[in-house]
């Protein structure tokens, strides 16, 4: 019965059953478990170019989409300080009784310059703080853009109502300040 024993014992200890020189799949250098995130990013890859194509297939994004996406990112400007929104009458303002179609009051801060604005169906008109004369274009798309000019005392008006998501992109003597995109 002890050769018996003997006999399973030794088939029974790890690495028994292998061959002489036989080892690992990982090399002599590999951490354990290093083979197995190896395997899980080319799994995740697989697995995120696949969800894409189906996607693609199945839920294409639409041109328009696209093509808006890729002239919003154009009209860019990375020297430009961004104004943001710090006040608007669509949400902080209160409703005047009697008045059908209020113009909507805008206030944009970057810095020390605030951009007031009133947008109505007659257009913009508007003031730079401090006050002086600045090159404004409303921003609305990739096409021309509206070029208006705020004097010295910093007014400026437009007579097109941007149509649409619009910015501002304000061009002073010394810095070039873009507002917050928004839809009118």
């Amino acid at each position: 019965m002890s050769d018996l024993n003997d006999e399973r014992g030794a088939h029974d200890e790890p690495g028994a059953h292998d061959e002489p020189g036989a080892h690992d799949e990982r090399g002599a250098h590999d951490e354990p478990g290093a083979h197995d995130e190896r395997d899980q990013e080319l799994y995740d890859g697989l697995l995120e170019e696949e969800l894409r194509q189906a996607a693609a297939i199945l839920d294409p994004v639409p041109a328009d989409l696209r093509r808006t996406a890729v002239d919003a990112f154009a009209l860019r400007d990375l020297d430009a300080r961004v104004a943001e929104l710090t006040f608007d009458s669509l949400v902080d303002g209160i409703p005047v009784r009697g008045e059908t179609d209020p113009p909507r009051m805008l206030t944009f801060q970057s810095g020390g310059v605030t951009v007031d604005v009133e947008v109505t169906a007659e257009g913009l008109i508007g003031q730079l703080l401090p006050p002086g004369p600045a090159g404004i274009e409303v921003l609305s798309g990739p096409g021309e853009h509206v070029r208006l000019t705020a004097d010295d005392m910093g007014r400026f008006t437009g007579e097109a109502p941007p149509a649409g998501p619009f910015a501002l992109r304000l061009r002073t003597g010394r810095e070039v300040v873009v507002t917050q995109w928004l839809r009118a």
